[in-house]
């Protein structure tokens, strides 16, 4: 799905102080669609093996889960498919919506549907950043925000993240005590670390009362770290995003929330497409899958037990994990390059497709957790490395 920007967009942004340049740039984001999140990333290309998958490789570098979507989602997106000559013959988005709505215990007017959760990512730091209300964010996180704030050329502050540790919350205020924007992952990505929801409340209770807090939680199935979705009824600050991509299998699918007041999710929509852009399929598998807590548990459970048994066997190798991680990845320090490991694994017999490192950390590689199979070759591959 394509879009241009509306007036009342494109006034909004020059109110704001932004050029009528960085306006078309900006609407030449939202005109490519799908592809919009290849024009932010192009750049870092060249030093993402992970950035795309590689035929006959070991997947485990760019987050993905190991396995697809659970079999009543599966179902059900076939059921859907059939009925794919209609648009949206029996209000599957408001059944996802509803099921949402339901199990995180908030009003159906504050869930949004989106194709992914890239977009919102990126539509979020277009309406409320500026040239004088910036971004702040830890460091490392994932890179989409910072990749939309450069774009456009507002402000960008980055707290450092303690190893093992969330985001320093009082760190990021002082970054910046005068963004229009902080954005929290958690777990985060790259560390898989959380950010208590306590220091969450604080960050809210003590940042500018005209900033947006917005809370990534595309990991969250996989801890049981209580939600900031807990947070959102009664709150015009505060959004909380989530994505089908990561636990329930679906990143191929496409399929995204955020949760907010209406009046915040509005001013996100303008800046980017929501449900419109989303096909049955997607919400139809979503719909199936999002209530099904015991499957959740049990996958979850599968990935914490491959996680740990690899960096059990890690440190016994004398090689540093970083702590903390409640999520599907570890950081890995080889106390060399960490390109370099990513490359000579991927040309082992295993052919190992690990991810990369953040500027912060040049010797540290995160790694994505997958099957017990996929470690097991990751641990293989990993012997024949260190010992090289």
């Amino acid at each position: 799905m394509t879009m241009m920007l509306e007036k009342h967009a494109r006034d909004d942004l020059l109110e704001r102080g932004y050029s009528r340049r960085t306006i078309g740039k900006l609407s030449a984001l939202m005109a490519a669609g799908a592809a919009a999140n290849s024009l932010l990333i192009q750049p870092a290309f060249a030093q993402q093996q992970a950035a795309r998958g590689i035929k006959g490789a070991v997947r485990i570098g760019s987050n993905e889960c190991w396995t697809g979507p659970f079999e009543p989602g599966v179902q059900a997106a076939a059921k859907a498919a059939a009925l794919g000559n209609w648009y949206d013959p029996d209000n599957y988005k408001g059944d996802l919506v509803a099921t949402v709505a339901r199990v995180e215990g908030i009003p159906e007017s504050h869930v949004m549907l989106w194709p992914g959760s890239g977009g919102p990512l990126v539509s979020t730091v277009a309406a409320f950043c500026s040239p004088t209300k910036g971004l702040v964010t830890a460091d490392p996180t994932f890179e989409s925000a910072w990749r939309t704030a450069d774009y456009m050329g507002a402000p960008i502050a980055k707290a450092p993240q303690a190893i093992g540790k969330g985001h320093d919350v009082k760190a990021m205020l002082a970054a910046n005590p005068n963004a229009g924007l902080y954005y929290i992952c958690t777990p985060n990505n790259p560390t898989g670390t959380v950010t208590p929801l306590a220091d969450i409340e604080w960050l809210l209770a003590n940042k500018p009362k005209d900033s947006i807090l917005l809370v990534d939680e595309a990991y969250i199935h996989f801890s049981e770290a209580p939600s900031a979705a807990t947070l959102v009824a009664g709150r015009k600050d505060l959004i909380v995003m989530r994505t089908f991509s990561k636990l329930f299998g679906m990143a191929g699918v496409r399929l995204g929330l955020t949760f907010a007041d209406p009046e915040v999710q509005k001013r996100i929509g303008l800046f980017g497409p929501t449900a419109g852009g989303l096909s049955i399929t997607a919400m139809a598998c979503g719909n199936a899958v999002y209530p099904e807590a015991g499957l959740i548990k049990a996958r979850r459970q599968e990935m914490i037990a491959n996680r740990e048994e690899t960096i059990a066997w890690l440190n016994k190798k004398g090689l540093m994990v970083q702590p903390g991680s409640q999520a599907n990845m570890f950081m890995v320090d080889w106390k060399k390059p960490a390109k370099e490991i990513q490359t000579a694994l991927l040309a082992t017999p295993e052919k190992v497709q690990i991810g990369r490192n953040w500027a912060i950390w040049p010797t540290v590689s995160r790694v994505t957790v997958g099957s017990s199979d996929d470690m097991m070759k990751f641990r293989s591959a990993v012997e024949k490395v260190t010992k090289a």
